[in-house]
């Protein structure tokens, strides 16, 4: 539901156009140990040299003999790709014209013109400036319709994110000019902004539930996660936090150091986080906890689902191999392969699978795949959903032969993703086409962002708890947005109002919230409809049970 900023990242590797969209991060991304450095070697140096030789004789032919005019490049990089494929699910090729990109996901920090934005009906909205951002300081407010860069049309024109970043994006200090429409102004505001260091966020929210109850959200595994954790973690510390509920649903992973840093936090001693095995000893390494952290004890919920991925895994695993931590929601990705990037000499990069990584109880994580097939990795998510497996526990099926224990004696399940110790099941009461049209249309968002602007004054006298505690979305207001999607032609049934009206109030507040206070307002708005979040709440008890042993 968020929007995206100038440096999030929609593709990764040619490979992702065979995947569902909503798992391209999450195939993509990975586990990245970070090395740049890779010497190969071959177990078989004269079929290595005999299948060089025979593509190079082959893409010469084809160069030099072929009826038409061919880019030997592209098919290069077509058969380097097919190739892979043969491999697993996991490892990619990433040409160097989008490494930059590519590389962006995972930083901590870009240099743009600091905004969040969303591509609607072929036209760039600016859903907020980055707080203090270039963008703001100029004058750039929310709603504004970004229709030129440069003097270059950005509306009308098949717009696609990688479009947005590139033009957008930029080295700090240089200038772009802008030129925006802005409801009720009768004609285009010109703006020039200075790209500056813009910080990029993974750790989305940490709030305080209660007295004594605390929330922090991990969007992904970036190289500045951990340490956005950790002043996450410190400030709920100071407010009183004596347990937590940390949300990874739908974080696709990322950086395997961050994920066994912030697992650190939660366990005592010198205990064992995770350990990869690759071919031969060279990619085998094991992880252990080092270091006396800031909430080795008190009550910690963990929620997960078949978003959560890679780096998410380890963590997740870790905490319920160690009966630290209760895991709840739904069984994740399953994503367990480790991969390493290897610049190429032309710039571009191979990230290879060279280990697969284990639980401390010894599980892989990894849900099966056939080279041979790949519908059968790229459907997974769709076959669980078809098969009852988002509705019902009864549904999943586990391997005997895949039987593990946790250090307290619970019986955990390898094969494919971590399965919660408690399953909730997702809330489709009010997944009605209202609702689906309401998204699809950007209605929703679009409502928030008009009525955030022509209350701004309201808003900005307003902090965050007297926000959540006293805003009401009015009959008015959702009449009002009701209308907004009658004339955009969406069928408004009485029937699909009964089930969605409570879920479109929550989210049309929570969008209001995110334009006036980001995210930080946006999620425990949110919350307070969220079904998953609801159930954790009340699971403290079995929580402080399971850390007693009980």
């Amino acid at each position: 539901m968020a929007g995206q900023t100038e440096n999030q990242k929609i593709k990764n590797s040619p490979n992702q156009v065979r995947l569902p969209f909503f798992l391209g991060l999450a195939v993509a991304l990975g586990v990245l140990l970070g090395a740049t450095l890779f010497q190969p070697s071959s177990n078989n140096p004269q079929g290595t040299a005999r299948g060089y030789l025979k593509f190079r004789e082959i893409l010469s032919y084809i160069d030099r003999e072929y009826v038409d005019t061919v880019n030997t490049e592209e098919l290069s990089e077509y058969a380097i790709n097919k190739m892979l494929e043969k491999l697993d699910p996991h490892s990619s090729y990433i040409p160097a014209k989008d490494l930059a990109l590519a590389k962006s996901y995972l930083e901590s920090d870009f240099d743009g013109i600091g905004v969040e934005f969303n591509i609607f009906r072929d036209t760039l909205y600016v859903i907020a400036p980055i707080h203090d951002g270039p963008s703001e300081q100029v004058g750039i407010q929310a709603g504004d319709k970004i229709i030129k860069v440069n003097g270059e049309n950005m509306a009308g024109v098949k717009l696609t994110n990688e479009m947005v970043f590139k033009k957008l994006r930029g080295p700090r200090n240089s200038k772009v000019n802008l030129t925006v429409l802005r409801r009720n102004e009768s004609k285009p505001l010109q703006f020039s902004v200075t790209r500056k260091k813009i910080p990029s966020v993974s750790v989305d929210a940490g709030y305080m539930v209660d007295d004594h109850t605390g929330y922090i959200k991990v969007s992904r595994f970036s190289n500045g996660t951990y340490d956005e954790f950790k002043n996450k973690l410190s400030a709920l510390r100071k407010q009183g936090l004596q347990r937590l509920i940390l949300d990874l649903r739908d974080n696709p992973g990322g950086y395997l150091d961050h994920a066994t840093r912030m697992a650190d936090e939660f366990l005592a001693g010198n205990k064992k986080l995770v350990y990869t095995d690759g071919k031969g000893t060279k990619y085998d390494a094991d992880y252990y906890a080092r270091q006396k952290g800031d909430f080795e004890s008190g009550e910690l919920i963990v929620l997960i689902n078949e978003g959560s991925a890679s780096a998410s895994e380890i963590l997740a695993g870790a905490l319920q191999d160690h009966d630290r931590a209760l895991i709840v929601g739904r069984r994740s990705f399953g994503k367990g392969l480790v991969q390493v990037p290897i610049s190429l000499s032309d710039g571009s990069e191979l990230r290879l699978t060279i280990s697969r990584y284990y639980t401390p109880s010894g599980r892989s994580i990894q849900k099966p795949y056939d080279p041979d097939s790949s519908n059968q990795y790229e459907n997974d998510i769709l076959n669980r959903y078809k098969h009852g497996e988002f509705f019902s526990q009864d549904s999943i099926k586990f391997d005997e032969n895949l039987k593990y224990k946790t250090a307290k004696g619970r019986t955990v399940y390898g094969g494919g993703g971590i399965m919660p110790d408690v399953f909730v099941p997702q809330d489709t009461l009010d997944n009605t086409e209202l609702l689906t049209e309401l998204y699809r249309s950007n209605l929703l968002r679009e409502y928030a962002m008009n009525y955030s602007r022509d209350h701004k004054k309201q808003l900005d006298n307003m902090s965050l708890a007297e926000f959540k505690a006293n805003f009401k979305i009015t009959d008015a207001m959702f009449q009002g947005l009701l209308s907004e999607a009658k004339r955009s032609g969406i069928k408004v049934k009485e029937a699909d109002l009964k089930r969605s009206e409570k879920t479109i109030r929550n989210n049309l507040k929570a969008f209001i919230a995110r334009n006036r206070y980001q995210a930080e307002g946006f999620y425990p708005v949110l919350n307070e409809n969220d079904p998953d979040f609801q159930r954790a709440l009340g699971l403290f008890g079995q929580a402080r049970q399971l850390s007693l042993g009980k």
